[in-house]
């Protein structure tokens, strides 16, 4: 089952025939033309290269413009190379919503929220300190190290820095529905990313 890019509108909800509300993301996903097939005698590796995103010829370099033309494409901002989803695909050749089934599992991946600098307690939910009685360690981590031995802090120790802005990949989502007409995927749960985020779908079985 091939792999698909796809844009995060955001979630709603969809009321079942048995009267089960489902809460579902709402995915625009492709059509995503096939831009080029790695092979393992040509690569040294097995993959699918889909685009994604239209765009102004503007807005890509001459030779991005020229890969694109080569296999017949119009200009495109996202281009992301899927390893062994090629399966019987051909440089020319459109993924879409109609290559996914209703009740398959995905995993979708993407670059999660950006949340800037945060401190222990959001970050690696830590607990919060005793408010009370003139505590001064309401949200402070704490002690982080020995005194005498070792005397260092060892690496990898929890603490405050930047939070989010990473690839994230969420599994086990299954499809709801498919809309080919206008190629719209919702899937059960919440994906990565913001509004607008560009996400990778592929099977996940």
């Amino acid at each position: 089952m091939p792999a698909i890019l796809a844009k995060k509108l955001g979630m709603t909800q969809r009321f079942l025939e048995d009267g089960r509300v489902e809460r579902v993301t709402v995915l625009e996903a492709g059509p995503c033309p096939v831009l080029a097939i790695r092979t393992h005698d040509s690569d040294g590796y097995e993959a699918v290269q889909l685009g994604f995103h239209a765009v102004r010829e503007k807005a890509l370099t001459r030779a991005e413009l020229g890969h694109l033309k080569k296999a017949g494409a119009p200009p495109l901002r996202d281009v992301v190379e899927f390893r062994d989803e090629a399966g019987e695909l051909t440089v020319g050749d459109e993924v879409t919503v109609s290559n996914f089934e209703v009740g398959q599992v995905v995993k979708v991946s993407g670059v999660s929220k950006g949340k800037g600098f945060q401190g222990t307690i959001k970050r690696h939910n830590f607990h919060a300190g005793p408010k009370s009685h003139g505590s001064h360690n309401i949200r402070a981590p704490g002690s982080i190290g020995a005194s005498a031995t070792p005397s260092r802090v060892f690496k990898g120790i929890k603490g405050p820095g930047r939070m989010g802005g990473g690839r994230v990949t969420q599994r086990g989502l299954t499809i709801v529905e498919l809309m080919p007409d206008t190629n719209l995927m919702l899937v059960r749960g919440s994906v990565p990313g913001p509004k607008g985020a560009t996400v990778e779908v592929r099977s996940d079985g």
